[in-house]
């Protein structure tokens, strides 16, 4: 059996490959996929060119670090992507821009915000019609200002 692996070094790292990717199907942590793929690349490599199992080592070590590198900088740049507060809808509503449809009294009312009506607070008192930004998120209630206190040169 040893025989054969060092006879045939590729099937090593494909099987390496393998089991290691069934086994992060099975654990879904995301941990051995760049190993897995690393053993494949390095077996497929091993397969078409000889060199020492030193140096298919060497190769799978810094396959598996460049597949994790790049993959966690793929992530980094897609969480800065607008879309990744789904289920953060608090964050999703500060700074967008509404219209009262019904006057404030005592600086609280209600706004529509798609299919939604949420409780608003302001420190007074607006009429219907008015242009307001979300300025924070205190539990379910909205914190909004006027527009023209935002922009007082417009």
């Amino acid at each position: 059996m040893l025989a054969a692996v060092i006879n045939h070094p590729h099937w090593f790292w494909l099987t390496l490959g393998g089991l290691l990717l069934i086994a992060e199907m099975l654990g879904t942590s995301g941990y051995l996929l760049w190993s897995g793929l690393a053993a494949l690349a390095v077996g497929i490599i091993r397969w078409l060119l000889p060199f020492s199992w030193g140096t298919q080592g060497v190769l799978f070590a810094l396959l598996t670090l460049l597949a994790a590198f790049l993959w966690y900088r793929w992530l980094a740049l897609r969480q800065k992507q607008p879309g990744m507060l789904l289920n953060q809808r608090g964050m999703q509503m500060t700074g967008i821009h509404l219209t009262l449809d019904e006057a404030l009294v005592n600086g609280l009312g209600h706004v529509r915000v798609g299919d939604s009506s949420w409780r608003v607070q302001a420190d007074s008192d607006l009429p219907a019609g008015t242009r307001v930004v979300v300025i924070c998120v205190e539990g379910v209630t909205l914190r909004i200002r006027p527009l023209a206190a935002e922009n007082p040169g417009r």
